[in-house]
């Protein structure tokens, strides 16, 4: 009762492209558990990210014709994953400050939370978006999403060595706009 010879994940995201619900079926059941994981080390509310990995197979399913078919297929799904829940926790701001003020909910916003907020709205960020977009999409992939400069380069589409000096510039003109009080 097989399903046949096992299929790349390259030939699943291309079966899901012209509509394989099947292969979308499978492609969830090789990604989901390990793009949970991931997920779950930056958010630690399993229905914030129960939410975010079936907004990931979503957009998958959705935008499975533009993925490019010389990068991974798990690298675009984790970016996929990945901005997803950073939107999400962008909009939660106004919920994660009340919680702050209210010492009286015994409950405190997850530290990932107020990090990835952090990052979003506070200097880090306000540095990140002085980056040209090309420095920008770098740090985004190698600091705030975790990937590796591996992944990062197939997930952007460029070489690791380029991945590398991107991300080293980027941490210079940070360091240098942090250093000037974002002036």
């Amino acid at each position: 009762m097989g399903e046949g010879p096992a299929r790349s994940d390259r030939d699943l995201l291309a079966a899901v492209a012209d509509g394989d619900a099947g292969a979308l079926r499978l492609l969830y059941e090789a990604h989901a558990p390990w793009l949970r994981v991931r997920l779950r080390r930056r958010c630690n509310d399993p229905e914030v990210v129960a939410d975010v990995l079936q907004d990931t197979f979503v957009a998958a399913w959705k935008g499975a014709k533009r993925f490019r078919g010389d990068g991974d297929v798990a690298a675009w799904l984790w970016g996929i994953g990945i901005r997803r829940l950073i939107s999400h926790l962008r909009g939660r701001k106004v919920t994660v400050a009340v919680l702050l003020d209210e010492v009286d909910t015994g409950q405190e916003p997850a530290a990932e939370d107020l990090v990835l907020l952090g990052v979003e709205y506070g200097d880090v960020g306000a540095a990140m978006a002085r980056l040209s977009p090309e420095f920008r999409a770098v740090m985004q992939a190698t600091v705030l999403d975790g990937l590796t400069t591996r992944e990062a380069s197939r997930l952007l589409g460029i070489p690791e060595g380029t991945v590398k000096t991107r991300a080293m510039r980027a941490k210079q003109q940070m360091r240098a706009t942090l250093a000037g009080g974002l002036t």
